[in-house]
């Protein structure tokens, strides 16, 4: 029995020492151990070693992404600020607007429909419509001209919201409102205030007359000159409902004034004829886009394209800056990676501490260069008295674009430095 029991117990330590977990005490197999994981914010100290331990050379990194994406938001930021100022000033031209009238003919004038004015409103893409209508009176400073010395001013029925619609401003006194154009109001345009004799309206003062088809009426106010409506200028314009009641005025609009959203322009002067005079289409004219817009909008495409061919520069330029300083370090610090890789750190420690000093270099500068990028656009449009816009787009493309760069960057330099063996780093001069 003892013959057949001995040679069981030396297999079954055998089989232990095989089974026994690698890595213990007793000294087992090397080769299964795995390096500790680092984690998180060990190894985002590891990677800002670099950065403390050189500051100078940190900083100068630093500052070159930052110049880059300083210069990517003020390349993109003081162009659009400027292309703002310009679209307003474009946008004042009446891009967006189009006007509507009956052809014309003496023998059988066309009546445009009164129901049209809200009609053109139900349009979609339509923002505002307002109307003049010719009202055929004739208008004299006072009762003792004779009748037929008129002024030669059209007397026109208009709408509350006729300055909205032109882009008209008020020189002095004020415009109607739903009290005012109920009674015998005027207000004139700027050459048929100086043909009359007005200067400005003083506050205060009783309100100054005029002789419209043998009936007075008082002059509440004198409009600013209308780039958009010149016709306007040497007219008398009084309230639709008081046309009406008072000068045998039928309602039926003589010019219709609308604006639209910019991009549906087109579709919406396609329709409108047949909108406002849905049996005879043909007898309305309209008028066609403003040159302006245009040219409006080839400015905003050329704007676009120079953004982003500036912008793409600009974090090319960054990017090169922060790669070159990264393999740099990697030559210079090839002792310190052989000692690591010596005391056990594994290759993809070594690519994380690397990446991850790239990727904070990058992001400091980024920062940075966001930082300067918008007070520099700021200070400069202030200075040219444009309207300050910093893209938003720009300032998170700055950000992000950092850290893409970033990682871009280091790569490399962080995959040639996990390559390297102890002894070859070690033997480095």
């Amino acid at each position: 029995m003892t013959g057949l029991s001995s040679p069981s117990r030396p297999r079954e330590r055998r089989g232990r020492n095989r089974t026994e977990p690698s890595g213990g005490t007793g000294g087992g197999n090397t080769r299964s151990v795995r390096p500790v994981r680092l984690a998180p914010l060990d190894l985002l100290g590891l990677g800002l070693l670099g950065i403390r331990t050189r500051k100078l050379r940190a900083a100068l990194s630093a500052l070159g992404i930052s110049i880059g994406i300083a210069t990517m938001i003020v390349v993109t930021g003081i162009p659009a600020s400027s292309q703002q100022a310009l679209m307003a000033e474009l946008s004042a031209l009446g891009t967006n607007m189009l006007r509507a009238e009956p052809v014309p003919n003496e023998q059988s004038p066309v009546l445009l429909p009164e129901e049209s004015i809200d009609m053109v409103r139900r349009v979609g893409p339509v923002t505002k419509v307002s109307a003049v209508a010719n009202t055929h009176a004739t208008v004299r400073r006072s009762d003792r001209i004779a009748a037929n010395d008129f002024s030669g001013l059209t007397v026109l029925a208009a709408k509350l919201d006729l300055l909205g619609a032109v882009s008209a401003d008020v020189a002095s006194g004020r415009f109607f409102s739903r009290a005012d154009e109920r009674f015998p109001t005027a207000v004139l345009g700027s050459r048929a205030a100086t043909r009359l004799g007005f200067g400005r309206l003083a506050p205060g003062e009783p309100a100054p007359q005029i002789y419209i088809d043998k009936r007075w009426f008082s002059v509440i106010g004198i409009l600013e000159p209308v780039p958009l409506a010149a016709d306007l200028d040497q007219t008398v314009l009084v309230g639709w409902p008081a046309a009406k009641e008072l000068l045998r005025f039928k309602g039926n609009p003589t010019v219709i004034y609308v604006r639209a959203t910019e991009s549906r322009l087109e579709d919406v002067r396609g329709v409108l004829a047949a909108t406002v005079f849905p049996e005879l289409p043909g007898q309305v004219t309209v008028s066609r886009p403003s040159d302006a817009l245009a040219a409006k909008r080839a400015t905003q495409n050329s704007f676009s394209s120079l953004f982003i061919g500036l912008a793409g520069v600009a974090l090319l330029v960054g990017g090169i800056g922060v790669a070159n300083t990264m393999f740099i370090s990697v030559l210079e610090r090839r002792r310190e990676i052989g000692l690591r890789r010596a005391l056990g750190a594994s290759r993809g420690q070594i690519r994380g501490q690397f990446l991850t000093e790239s990727v904070a270099l990058s992001g400091l500068g980024g920062l940075v260069g966001t930082l300067l990028g918008v007070l520099a656009t700021v200070g400069y449009a202030t200075y040219q008295g444009w309207p300050p816009v910093v893209p938003l787009v720009s300032v998170a493309g700055g950000c992000l674009g950092a850290l893409v760069v970033g990682v871009a960057a280091g790569v490399y330099p962080s995959v040639r430095a996990s390559r390297l063996t102890p002894t070859e780093a070690l033997s480095a001069t």
